[in-house]
């Protein structure tokens, strides 16, 4: 039997329709992953030193039944999944130590270095000892406040802007998504938000005529993409710059259809494609400062 950090043990009862009891692993005692293990019971929330019977088995992370040998423990530099950054973040942002934020937690170091170095699905007590630990919720650990705009967490201690490169920028646009279309309209300058994909090199989105995305055909255009980590306090902008085109050859039509990845989000009649090749690309990325 072998097992990782945040693994479920459970441990069935040899009495026929018995109850079975479950707990969190928390602390390893031997690198190889096997017993025993320190366990955080989920009926109890003690956590206890447990040498593994014939009645126990692993579960491990993503729920998968343990089969034979457990899978090798993740391997290359940190991946670790938004509650561990958000982990992560929070510790940093309060200049507390993993050993000290574990110790407030009542739980092994090497189970929170786990949690902010890879992802995760700690259960709810985990979360709870975390979020009173770090003096938040459990909202917040989760990502909660998806309705809220972006932007509204601290700003690094020590933010660093960097410039992007156009071959950075085109990386980062050739990520198919949402993007904001500038249009200057008779009211005036307007701003909305388009699906977008790109297509050699060229943005292209889809709308109706009439609209005011429509509008920009004809016209020197601003599209910008960009993205935030909202747990880490970071993101990155991309600014396109270029004239904006109907698209109307019935062939190149027919190829943005089959290689567009996802349907306009507004529903709806949107069949008129449109099409920006930038003249000029620029983008920004906030980063923590180095060391």
């Amino acid at each position: 039997m072998r097992a990782h950090l945040g693994d479920q043990i459970v441990i069935e009862s040899p009495a026929t329709g018995g109850a079975r009891r479950d707990g969190e692993i928390v602390g390893l005692h031997h690198a190889d992953g096997t017993p025993p293990y320190d366990v955080r019971w989920s009926d109890t929330d003690d956590v206890t030193l447990v040498f593994p019977g014939p009645d126990a088995h692993i579960e491990h992370l993503g729920h998968e039944a343990e089969a034979g040998a457990a899978a090798p423990p993740p391997a290359g530099p940190p991946d670790p999944g938004d509650i561990g950054r958000r982990i992560a973040t929070e510790r940093e942002r309060q200049g507390l130590t993993r050993e000290e934020t574990a110790r407030r937690a009542r739980m092994a170091p090497a189970y929170l270095a786990y949690l902010e170095e890879r992802p995760g699905d700690p259960s709810l007590a985990t979360l709870i000892r975390l979020a009173a630990a770090l003096n938040t919720s459990v909202q917040e650990l989760r990502g909660g406040g998806a309705d809220r705009p972006p932007g509204q967490g601290m700003a690094l201690l020590h933010p660093q802007l960097h410039d992007l490169t156009p071959e950075e920028c085109r990386t980062l646009l050739s990520t198919h998504g949402v993007g904001r279309i500038a249009v200057t309209t008779p009211e005036g300058p307007t701003v909305v938000p388009v699906n977008y994909d790109v297509v050699d090199d060229v943005i292209a989105y889809r709308t109706a005529p009439g609209s005011v995305p429509a509008a920009a055909v004809g016209l020197e255009t601003a599209f910008e993409v960009d993205h935030f980590d909202e747990a880490g306090s970071q993101g990155w902008s991309v600014l396109a710059v270029g004239p904006a085109q109907a698209v109307t050859d019935p062939d190149d039509v027919r190829r943005l259809t089959e290689q567009a990845r996802s349907t306009p989000w507004a529903g709806g009649g949107r069949e008129m494609w449109v099409s920006i090749r930038p003249e000029r690309l620029t983008g920004r990325r906030i980063t923590p400062a180095g060391p």
